[in-house]
């Protein structure tokens, strides 16, 4: 009489189970990453601003206390107040706009997707007033 032999192997039960737990932890690990990314995104954001509105406020100061009227006064000087063109631009997840008028500006950062890419709108005005 032959004897059969029998190869170890995992169960479909068991396999099954394993996938649910891989899973599991997917859908906890992902929407916490998606968080931080936004979180990331948010103080970038901020922080971009801020540094326009420095460049802003340096450039009033280096003239005499007038405000510069267009974006290029601020990166053509020498030297620069600002060495990026954020303005109009696209940058981790938010849309900078720069809008200058006579004695003020105003620095405007959208999301491109609210809840995505980044939280709410943030602006800063003229001295440097951040709103959320």
């Amino acid at each position: 009489m032959k004897r059969i032999k029998y190869h170890k192997a995992f169960t479909l039960i068991e396999i099954t189970i394993v996938v649910a737990v891989i899973v599991l932890l997917v859908a906890i690990v992902i929407p916490n990453l998606l968080k931080t990314r936004m979180s990331a995104n948010d103080s970038l954001a901020k922080a971009r601003l801020g540094e326009l509105s420095t460049a802003a406020e340096s450039y009033r100061a280096a003239h005499e206390g007038v405000y510069p009227e267009s974006f290029s006064s601020l990166t053509e000087g020498n030297p620069a107040f600002v060495n990026s063109a954020y303005c109009n631009k696209t940058l981790s997840g938010f849309t900078f706009a720069c809008t200058f008028s006579t004695g003020n500006y105003t620095f405007t950062a959208t999301p491109i997707t609210v809840g995505a890419s980044g939280t709410t709108t943030y602006t800063i005005l003229t001295g440097g007033v951040m709103t959320p």
